[in-house]
């Protein structure tokens, strides 16, 4: 037996659990709706659904699409919205059609926008009027045929969505002008499919759900291919450990602030379906005082976060004067947990955090701290099903307390990358996936990651891919080389630094940061822009990032 096997065996962590007890991941949806039926599902802005308004409006949403579109099952339909009620409502009634959904950023810009819709080639984009703007700028270059818009106060009661709707875009002027050729209103769609039900679709197990879009380790991104097994499998292996936290077996409150589009926060989200749980989605986490107010007066069992956002919230008196006293789980993912930020949090809220660790590529679970055993600096056990190994760069294993590249193997290892065989086929072999990042097993069998992929920085739990960010850089006529590369930021975990080579001296810092901002989403926009003379480069001319971040350490 390994440490692994036998860390499980002493928290009653089993080996393995059964990872496809449904044919598909409707199955396991339609399971949840049939036990918790009138269990409030999802609340937002103020307005709550249940489950079987979860199930009605998601018939709704998929007959429309089945009978009222040119949509074929496996076709891809974009879904570009922030933690609002209509996002499970379509996302599922996506699935009911027998779609594939691809999840998208609402903050991405239009050559980001342009490039996802490209390369997914979604023939349908669900989008909230408030960023539509940006997706009706280049939807002429996409293959979507199907636009369907929504506003914010789409499913709460006709009075009340009709003000909000009004206030929002009226009053915050918070939608600017938008134009699509051809588009449907999400509120219509609701009305005028009320009763209606689709076809049933039989979907396979090894049938793509989601594709999600991620770098992997360099360039552009890439859609991994996410199966219905995947990501019903993920679901499974980490509910023995929400059940560790000490939470109610159902009826829970867990908070959601992180954004469903992002594999984290959508897979804790079926985790907390499938244990009955009520989560509470915040639509903006950026504005601290509309979260407390969504908090206030609530009691809250659980928090999904990252460090960024524990940081913040930390800092916030609002915050600091809420009711704790039932909080029993707060889960960390998307980015390294600083041990400072742990203590501060449990200083004021009385509950551990408990950090995990995942990748796209792996649904995203691959291990996550235990109820009974929350080793600070660990991402804690390895979900059952699956195996990891650590390894040198001949591929050879390691001995337990030795750093190396960890492989995971398991059920919620992708399929591979969209498109991109070459790529897949580098990245998983013989179903073994290569992640990239450095790890190491103590004697314990805890897992605790050393390092990350070389390159990545990552803000606010965003991978940000250095090729990208010089990609565009390189667009402007005075810029001759650059060099992106993350350094290390008390808000957001890394910040983007520009390290350019100019053949202009009047070029300014402003200059290069405006001309990003063009092509990048914010969080991707260099915070420093640093001029020199040359860029230290390899015999063969290729600039080395590595002695970039060197030299910038030693500066």
């Amino acid at each position: 037996m390994t440490s692994i096997e036998a860390l499980r065996d002493q928290l009653n962590v089993p080996q393995s659990v059964n990872v496809a007890p449904y044919d598909n991941l409707l199955g396991l949806y339609q399971a949840i709706i049939s036990k918790h039926g009138e269990r409030p599902a999802f609340t937002a802005l103020g307005q709550t659904i249940t489950y079987n308004d979860l199930d009605e409006y998601s018939d709704r949403f998929a007959a429309f699409l089945q009978q009222h579109t040119g949509l074929a099952v496996g076709d891809r339909i974009a879904i570009q919205l922030p933690n609002i009620l209509q996002q499970p409502v379509v996302l599922l009634g996506a699935i009911k059609a027998g779609l594939v959904v691809v999840n998208t950023n609402p903050l991405y810009t239009e050559p980001e926008l342009q490039h996802q819709f490209k390369d997914s080639g979604a023939k349908a984009l669900v989008v909230l009027a408030n960023v539509a703007d940006k997706a009706a700028a280049i939807i002429d270059h996409t293959d979507i045929e199907t636009v369907i818009v929504t506003e914010l106060g789409d499913l709460h009661s006709p009075l009340k969505g009709w003000v909000l709707n009004k206030a929002v875009k009226y009053i915050k002027k918070m939608v600017p002008e938008f134009t699509f050729n051809d588009s449907v209103n999400f509120r219509s769609i609701m009305r005028s499919m009320s009763g209606q039900k689709p076809t049933k679709v039989q979907a396979d197990l090894e049938d793509i759900a989601v594709l999600q879009y991620t770098g992997g380790t360099t360039g552009l991104s890439k859609g991994a291919m996410l199966t219905h097994a995947n990501l019903m499998a993920n679901a499974l292996q980490s509910t023995i450990f929400f059940d560790s936290y000490g939470m109610p077996k159902v009826g829970a409150l867990v908070v959601q602030p992180l954004p469903l589009y992002h594999i984290f926060a959508f897979t804790v989200s079926l985790i907390c379906l499938s244990s009955g749980s009520h989560t509470l989605l915040i639509p903006n986490p950026r504005d601290l005082p509309s979260m407390v107010k969504a908090m206030k007066g609530k009691k809250v069992d659980g928090i999904c976060a990252l460090n960024t956002l524990f940081v913040a919230l930390a800092n916030n008196e609002g915050f600091k004067s809420l009711d704790f006293s039932n909080l029993q789980m707060t889960l960390s993912g998307g980015m390294a947990l600083a041990s400072d930020t742990a203590k501060r949090w449990q200083d004021i809220t009385g509950c551990e955090i408990y950090e995990g660790y995942g990748l796209t590529e792996t649904s995203p679970v691959v291990a996550v701290c235990h109820g009974s055993m929350n080793v600070m600096g660990s991402v804690g056990v390895v979900v059952p099903n699956t195996q990891v190994a650590i390894r040198d760069e001949e591929g050879q294993d390691l001995p337990h307390g030795e750093r190396g590249e960890l492989f995971v193997k398991g059920p919620q290892v992708m399929k591979g990358y969209w498109q991109h065989d070459e790529q897949t086929e580098a990245a998983i072999v013989d179903g073994w996936l290569a992640t990239g990042d450095i790890a190491l097993i103590t004697d314990e069998g805890v897992l605790k990651i050393v390092d990350r992929k070389k390159d990545m920085i990552l803000v606010s739990g965003f991978n940000v891919f250095p090729n990208e960010v010089e990609d565009v850089a390189l667009t402007h006529p005075n810029i001759v080389e650059v060099a992106a590369i993350g350094q290390p930021d008390e808000t957001s975990g890394e910040v983007v630094h520009l390290y350019v080579v100019s053949n202009n001296k009047d070029l300014t810092e402003a200059d290069v940061v405006s001309h990003c901002r063009h092509s990048l989403a914010a969080y991707k926009v260099p915070k420093k822009v640093f001029f020199k003379d040359e860029l230290p480069k390899s015999p063969v001319g290729k600039v080395l990032r590595r002695i970039v971040k060197e030299q910038a350490l030693r500066a």
